[in-house]
């Protein structure tokens, strides 16, 4: 049964005075008044616009859930208005600065609904006077992209799904793509998973490891950490013992580690990630909770070990596979060639769905808001002006654009740690 908490809790977490202070100096934040329903108190939802007006603006939707908007892409929005873009981005209810009721405690969980999140939406576009807006949305922001489309249809002028997540059933894609690059192959990267797992590895662990390494640094990363990795199990302590716990690695898959045991689902930085209220969301309606089908590196337990925190799925909100076909706008497909959890596979399933469709592959990871930044708003840029059938024959020339997002930074510096633990290793 679902947890006592799961329709009156009000999250893990107090709500903190720090994202207010660090908006202070964000321009461009709103709110808009959002009414008291059977489910939710009445409570101010935060957006942020910047860049020149335009009849028709872009909102940008990010991922998780549980991403703040307004201080996490302060530096995404300097270099939107710097490219003309009009640009709006919505707090997330539950998150940051729409966290909290009109008294200042956390929205309960009851208010983590799908539906109200796409008319939170559309009450930003009412307060903005925007008739039609391009609608951007990144990995579970995809989600709520194209359900914006399927519950407001005639407010979209054009949409952008960037790793695409579409329905509960995409985690057959991903169990697919993970099980034949990581263990059914005839590769060193393979037989070297096999290998720790049959050590006694963590599969939760391990593949939240070989997920993260490559996705961001492919196997040039991946594979000689695993090497080393294996290495490290295979030695023994002075009683002849293999070692197993993490004094035997280095120290790139340790920060690996820690970061996969902390990640998403336990993760809490106010205003940048909140996942303790919005986990309502992923839970009921997205399927977050394990099914496991029983094999090993099943991405269904991923979000394991707080799964007694938020409501048993319940049934998605909407059919988005059965809905794209409705959709008459302009749409892009965004799609990284190294993306884990929204394989291409989906993306191409959405592509042959809607009408009016455009897939683009670019050499990536997952969710190119964070870790393409520039490629996404080349994407964006063409696709306001009417040029996104230019886009596929510009995948090379935006695979090579500056890597300048959130975890820009984190390939060539894991990279070069390994590089330096396998030179000092005896």
């Amino acid at each position: 049964m679902a947890n006592t908490k799961s329709e009156a809790g009000r999250g893990t977490h107090a709500p903190s005075a720090l994202p207010r202070l660090l908006a202070a100096s964000v321009r461009g934040v709103r709110r808009v008044r959002r009414p008291a329903t059977p489910t939710a108190p009445a409570f101010d939802l935060a957006y942020v616009r910047s860049g020149p007006r335009s009849a028709a603006p872009i909102v940008v939707i990010p991922g998780g859930p549980g991403l703040g908007s307004v201080l996490p892409y302060r530096r995404f929005r300097r270099r939107a208005a710097a490219l003309g873009l009009d640009v709006i981005m919505m707090e997330h209810r539950g998150v940051g600065l729409s966290r909290t009721d009109l008294e200042g405690r956390s929205l309960p969980l009851s208010a983590m609904r799908m539906v109200d999140v796409i008319d939170d939406l559309a009450a930003v576009l009412e307060r903005e006077g925007v008739h039609r807006a391009y609608v951007s949305g990144s990995s579970y922001g995809s989600y709520v992209a194209a359900a914006f489309g399927a519950r407001h249809p005639g407010r979209v002028a054009g949409m952008l799904l960037d790793s695409a997540l579409q329905s509960v059933a995409d985690r057959d894609a991903e169990r697919a793509m993970i099980r034949e690059l990581f263990l059914d192959g005839d590769t060193r990267i393979a037989a070297s998973v096999r290998e720790l797992l049959d050590d006694g590895s963590d599969p939760r662990i391990l593949l939240g490891v070989l997920r993260a390494a490559y996705e961001l640094g492919g196997e040039g990363l991946l594979e000689p950490l695993l090497r080393q990795r294996v290495h490290d199990a295979r030695r023994t302590d002075r009683s002849g013992r293999p070692r197993h716990d993490s004094r035997g690695h280095g120290s790139v898959w340790s920060a690996l580690e820690a970061y996969v045991d902390k990640a998403e689902s336990e993760a809490h930085v106010p205003g940048f990630y909140e996942f303790d209220l919005v986990g309502a969301i992923a839970f009921r309606e997205l399927g977050f909770g394990p099914d496991p089908d029983g094999s090993a590196l099943d991405p269904s337990l991923t979000y394991a070990a707080v799964a007694d925190r938020f409501p048993r799925f319940a049934g998605e909100p909407f059919d988005l596979p059965a809905a794209a076909a409705g959709f008459d706008w302009p749409t892009v497909l965004l799609t990284g060639s190294r993306d884990l959890r929204t394989p291409a596979a989906v993306a191409r399933r959405v592509a042959a769905a809607a009408p009016d469709t455009v897939l683009v592959e670019i050499d990536n990871g997952h969710s190119a808001l964070e870790s393409h930044p520039l490629a996404l708003l080349h994407a964006l840029q063409r696709l306001s002006r009417g040029e996104q059938r230019r886009l596929p024959a510009e995948s090379a020339m935006m695979s090579a654009l500056p890597r300048r997002g959130l975890v820009a930074g984190l390939p060539r510096l894991l990279t070069t740690g390994t590089r330096w633990e396998a030179a000092l290793r005896p």
